[in-house]
């Protein structure tokens, strides 16, 4: 039977505790007043061409700003944790802040700073469901493919030749079974400084590794292999970077601390969140700082797919319009037309609740909308009940398979499990994403978002606060890229000879007006195509030489040629003898 560690004395208050590293001094997070303009930072970043670019920028910026408006704070915490006063003290960019843990007696003092706009404790929460019993799974048959896979559609875009290549999806959550045959190869390689594919904010070490099993679910159904005999990963070309901020098998996290994971994420180069975690009902003061760290994640052209939650059934403690947790109570970046009647900001947030495999909504899954109007900082979104204006903001975005969904066992390296909520449900979204970017890498959050939300499959007359925009379909959001910026190109302008061939396939064009990239523009003499398998694995890239590739190396069998054009990208079934 299911239970929420959170689910006594009044629910959550129990649960909420004071970080302190003894008697005497408490964990506290200093917010600066000087702070981003987020619609500047975008502005400028605009201008760079590359999303890369645009990160760079981005980043330096506010480490720039930290740095500047942090000196004197800095100074005067040194000064104080020389006299004992203060310890640990950890300076964030993402948000303009600084945590520390000092003495009762000189929080007033800090707070009175004119550089400073809040103080407030740092306090740990709980927020993943808990299970009396695991349930366990078999190993699939053959290739079997896991349901929730399915039927999102994700297997026919491997079909396609995407699989998430080249996508790097940060997993903040509870860590990974590092070992576990279905994620090796898919890790993300930290180099000398990250050995172990990520990083404990927890323990502040190279460390990672799960202990409670939440983040190998995560995981799993983001990148999952299928080498022990279930494909559970929407997108197993993606690669997924591994970043730990609960505590042991406790579950206790800080909201401070997965902002800190979000800073890591976005400096090391992720292309898409995945937070299948959230804090119930937070305070102004966290709200703002989760807002904050969103809006700048946006700047950098960075989106995140983050749960609603599963506190359906706790409405009558937390009703409309805090059912949601935050992170996924932010704005999305972009924003739908039914949501127009009251707009407000945007944030990097896609909001993902979970329905069962009938597309029925999850009894756990958390319903919107919420609000920003308790926050001085933004004070958008309002929401009165029952008005046809102030309808606060629609929360979640999408929704996914988030109901018995198959995926990685973290307690040994080839076993599956069942496992329920809004947490499932995110990877299938953040794997969808995975898929899109394989597609088209610099597709923009606003732009991810508004494909997910008007491709989905409708599960309501309009975007509503239990199913957003519908249940999302990976095929119907990747077919759609075209139409946002990668065109179509009719089948008949690339022409692929002899098929079924056994050493050399030559390409010829039909269309003056279809070039090769990376090709002279008229005698297109060279060119990278890529070979995939039937199942979407790439198999090789090779090079167009007097256009012809050559093909001996392969086996026997069907693959897809991959063709990319100035045009866009074509698609050949090609046969080896």
């Amino acid at each position: 039977m299911k239970k929420y560690y959170f689910a006594l004395f009044a629910f959550f208050l129990c649960l909420t505790v004071f970080s302190a590293n003894s008697e005497r001094k408490v964990k506290i997070n200093i917010i600066l007043k000087t702070q981003s303009d987020v619609t500047e930072l975008s502005r400028m970043a605009d201008a760079f061409p590359t999303k890369a670019e645009r990160r760079d920028f981005v980043v330096n910026a506010l480490q720039m700003q930290a740095k500047e408006s942090q000196a004197d704070l800095l100074n005067y915490l040194n000064d104080l944790e020389n006299n004992g006063s203060v310890e640990e003290i950890r300076a964030l960019w993402i948000v303009n802040s600084v945590i520390c843990y000092a003495d009762e007696n000189v929080i007033d003092e800090i707070a009175k700073r004119d550089d400073v706009m809040c103080v407030y404790r740092v306090e740990e929460f709980q927020c993943i469901e808990s299970e009396d019993v695991i349930t366990p799974a078999e190993h699939g048959g053959g290739r079997e493919i896991a349901e929730n896979v399915t039927m999102v559609n994700a297997n026919l875009v491997w079909e396609l030749g995407y699989t998430g290549e080249d996508v790097l999806v940060a997993v903040i959550d509870t860590g990974a079974n590092l070992n576990h045959n279905d994620l090796q190869g898919r890790l993300w390689d930290g180099g000398e400084e990250y050995p172990n594919h990520g990083y404990d904010f927890y323990q502040h070490d190279n460390d990672p590794s799960d202990t409670q099993g939440h983040g190998t679910h995560v995981a799993g159904t983001i990148v999952g292999t299928g080498a022990s005999g279930t494909q559970t990963g929407v997108a197993p070309g993606a690669k997924v970077m591994i970043l730990k901020v609960f505590h042991g098998e406790d579950n206790l996290t800080e909201p401070e601390m997965c902002v800190e994971a979000m800073q890591f994420a976005v400096e090391h180069g992720a292309d898409v969140l995945n937070m299948s975690l959230g804090q119930p009902m937070p305070n102004a003061s966290v709200k703002l700082m989760m807002r904050q760290a969103c809006d700048n994640t946006l700047a950098a052209g960075v989106v995140a797919a983050i749960c609603a939650g599963n506190f359906r059934q706790m409405a009558s403690f937390a009703p409309a319009p805090y059912n949601i947790w935050s992170p996924g109570d932010c704005p999305p970046p972009y924003l739908h037309d039914d949501q127009m009647v009251n707009a407000g900001g945007t944030s990097c947030v896609i909001c993902v609740g979970a329905v069962n495999f009938n597309d029925e909504i999850s009894p756990t899954s958390s319903f919107g909308p919420s609000t920003w109007t308790d926050v001085a900082q933004y004070n958008d979104y309002p929401y009165s009940a029952n008005s046809s204006t102030n309808i606060g903001l629609i929360r979640p975005d999408v929704c996914a398979p988030g109901v018995n969904v198959k995926s990685l066992d973290w307690n040994n390296t080839s076993g599956y499990c069942l496992k329920s909520g809004t947490s499932m449900a995110t990877p299938c979204v953040a794997g969808t994403i995975a898929l899109m970017l394989s597609t088209d890498h610099e597709l923009t959050p606003a732009q991810i978002d508004e494909i997910l939300e008007t491709t989905a499959v409708h599960l309501s007359t309009h975007k509503n606060n239990d199913f957003g925009s519908g249940r999302i379909d990976a095929l119907a959001a990747v077919e759609a890229i075209g139409h946002f910026g990668v065109n179509e190109i009719k089948d008949d302008d690339i022409v692929i000879y002899p098929n079924p061939a056994n050493t050399t396939i030559y390409i010829q064009y039909n269309s003056v007006q279809t070039r090769f990239i990376a090709s002279p523009a008229e005698t297109m003499c060279t060119s990278s195509l890529h070979i995939y398998s039937i199942d979407g694995k790439l198999i090789k890239t090779c090079t167009l030489i007097n256009n012809r590739i050559i093909i001996d190396d392969l086996n026997s069998g069907v693959y897809f040629l991959r063709i990319d054009t100035n045009q866009g990208a074509i698609f050949k079934r090609i046969i080896k003898m």
